[in-house]
């Protein structure tokens, strides 16, 4: 699939959004306003040529107590996203994603899934870039959501898996509320900076190449550096 510059394609945003606007002035002003936005925080966006690598090969990391909050850190090419990362209650999860942050493991590693359909989420943390890869051990499911509903709202951060207790590197960002994502996933963070450049790049779909929704970012987004403290 051909990929368009990321001018391009936020120009093809903005003339799809003012020609869907409905005819009522004020939903019209609101498509418009939105789509500026999104050009805004896209405008940001740096050209990036990472593409998937081999993982670091990384020992265990330990497990130290007490369990405390962490912030975590991704600079991506479009600008910094920051989570708040709840060691209390995913102690094992934050203590594996604060090692490998600060271990470099993050770095230079493209997001490669983003859903737009169902579920709303933008997936990171395989240095692969090809959905499997993942460090040298697996971290056992905590804080699984309860209820029903709308248990990941917007900005909710969660491990991806492949089955129950199989959690390593891979976690996926929640950019707008939804209900059809199953208590299947730890919930370990919530995002305090950067969901508008989710939420952007999300706008501008993908190329829709994972059989299981969605795919590779139209507008790449690469974790250019993470730190945690």
């Amino acid at each position: 699939m051909k990929r368009l510059s990321s001018v391009a394609i936020v120009a093809t945003l903005i003339a799809s959004v003012l020609v869907a606007a409905p005819a009522n002035a004020g939903d019209k002003n609101k498509k418009t306003k939105k789509a500026s936005q999104i050009s805004s925080t896209l405008a940001l966006c740096k050209d990036t040529k990472a593409v998937g690598h081999s993982p670091l090969r990384l020992a265990v990391p330990s497990i130290k107590r007490p369990h405390v909050n962490k912030i975590i850190t991704f600079k991506t090419n479009c600008g910094e996203i920051q989570i708040d990362a709840d060691g209390v209650n995913a102690p094992l999860t934050v203590i594996s994603m604060t090692y490998l942050a600060n271990k470099g493991y993050f770095d230079n590693s493209p997001c490669h899934r983003v859903t737009t359909q169902g579920i709303f989420v933008l997936q990171c943390g395989d240095p692969t870039a090809s959905g499997s890869g993942g460090p040298a051990w697996q971290v056992p499911d905590e804080n699984l959501p309860t209820g029903t509903g709308n248990i990941y709202p917007a900005g909710s951060v969660a491990m991806a898996n492949s089955g129950p207790n199989t959690n390593g590197s891979q976690f996926f960002i929640v950019y707008d509320d939804n209900s059809r994502l199953g208590p299947n996933y730890t919930l370990w963070g919530r995002v305090i900076k950067g969901l508008d450049i989710v939420k952007a790049v999300a706008a501008l779909g993908s190329d829709n190449s994972n059989p299981a929704g969605g795919g590779l970012p139209n507008q790449p987004i690469t974790i250019e550096k993470a730190s945690s403290r």
